[in-house]
């Protein structure tokens, strides 16, 4: 079993910059992927951002150049430096980690609530 806590979300002017860090603890394998969905009222869950153990990023085109997704493989953490925030970033942002042996294994957060204000 894998626990994910995540910290650093709030409330935020528009233009502004929120970090988001999620701390991973339990049987995590060595190769990995972490990342951050996020859903908004009435609308689906969406991928922001993932980066696998070896530093591969992938990022939703909507946070592309204002986002930054980076991990500390060490410290099992994973964070999602938000900057010039937009009010249509406001979401609930889960943390995940996925990991595989023979079978898939999804992790998730509680999910953190990020809110921009215009």
């Amino acid at each position: 079993q894998v626990q994910l806590v995540e910290s650093g979300g709030g409330l935020v002017q528009a233009g502004g910059s929120l970090r988001l860090s999620c701390v991973a603890s339990g049987s995590i394998f060595s190769i990995n992927t972490m990342g951050w969905y996020r859903q908004a009222p009435g609308e689906q869950r969406e991928l922001v951002a993932a980066i696998t153990s070896g530093g591969s990023t992938n990022y939703a085109d909507s946070v592309k150049g204002r986002f930054t997704i980076s991990r500390d493989n060490a410290k099992n953490t994973v964070y999602l430096q938000m900057n010039s925030l937009k009010p249509e970033d406001t979401a609930v942002y889960w943390c995940f980690l996925d990991q595989a042996d023979w079978r898939q294994y999804s992790y998730w957060g509680q999910g953190t609530q990020v809110t921009v204000s215009s």
